[in-house]
């Protein structure tokens, strides 16, 4: 019972306890990003294909925009709102068609930029924690054998016996620090991965949305040209 695992943390120093403090509660906050993130971005992918499917199979852009607006929790939501508002913005203006789209352009860019910043949050913290997670470990095992030397010298006694419980606590604490750096490097580059995918579908959306607002303003420059409404 001398050499279990919860006995060798209660023999540790108060530093080595301290470190293994520290990454009980990155393990534990790692692990709440990851569930959160696996949620979000999971939801955000089957909301944007949703979305897009919905916005090409609709006959013109106001009934497109409408319908995003039902789901106002879709990236893509952000996303069409900035296109709009700059759209309506260039056209009460009296800018040209090419001014307009261009205007569209960048604001569907800016839109589609800040919706992956705010779906990239949290991320830096498992970053973060893959990074530093090992050497906090390495710490509090350097920090053990350090005291497991004293303890040599002070007992004069340099056997097996002696040394073997102060390095097996000692040891610990990396063994606890790989644990919690790899699921957190795992989650990662897996979630770099999936956001990869979701900046595809943002810039593809926007794409969609620029190329209605061109045909849909080339379709009514001959209405225009006769005295008939706009759209």
């Amino acid at each position: 019972m001398e050499f279990s695992f919860l006995a060798m943390i209660s023999h540790a120093s108060v530093v080595a306890k301290a470190v293994l403090a520290l990454l009980v509660v990155m393990s534990l906050l790692s692990w709440a990003v990851m569930i959160h993130k696996a949620i979000a971005l999971g939801s955000a992918r089957s909301r944007a294909i949703r979305g897009t499917r919905r916005f090409d199979e609709a006959k013109s852009l106001r009934d497109a925009v409408q319908g995003l607006g039902a789901d106002p929790a879709s990236p893509l939501y952000s996303i069409a709102h900035d296109g709009v508002q700059e759209f309506n913005r260039s056209r009460e203006m009296g800018n040209s068609s090419e001014i307009i789209v261009d205007n569209v352009r960048r604001a569907l860019q800016q839109g589609a930029a800040s919706e992956m910043a705010r779906l990239q949050r949290s991320l830096p913290f498992l970053a973060t924690t893959a990074n530093t997670a090992p050497f906090i470990g390495l710490f509090g095992t350097v920090w053990g054998i350090m005291n497991s030397f004293h303890s040599i010298g002070l007992s004069k006694s340099a056997s097996l016996a002696t040394v073997a419980p102060g390095i097996s606590e000692a040891l610990v604490a990396t063994a606890i620090g790989l644990a919690v750096a790899i699921p957190a490097t795992v989650g990662y580059n897996m979630f770099t991965g999936k956001l990869a995918q979701l900046d595809t579908l943002l810039g593809n959306f926007a794409g969609f949305f620029l190329n209605r607002v061109q045909r849909e303003m080339n379709a009514h420059r001959p209405a225009q040209r006769s005295g008939q409404a706009e759209l």
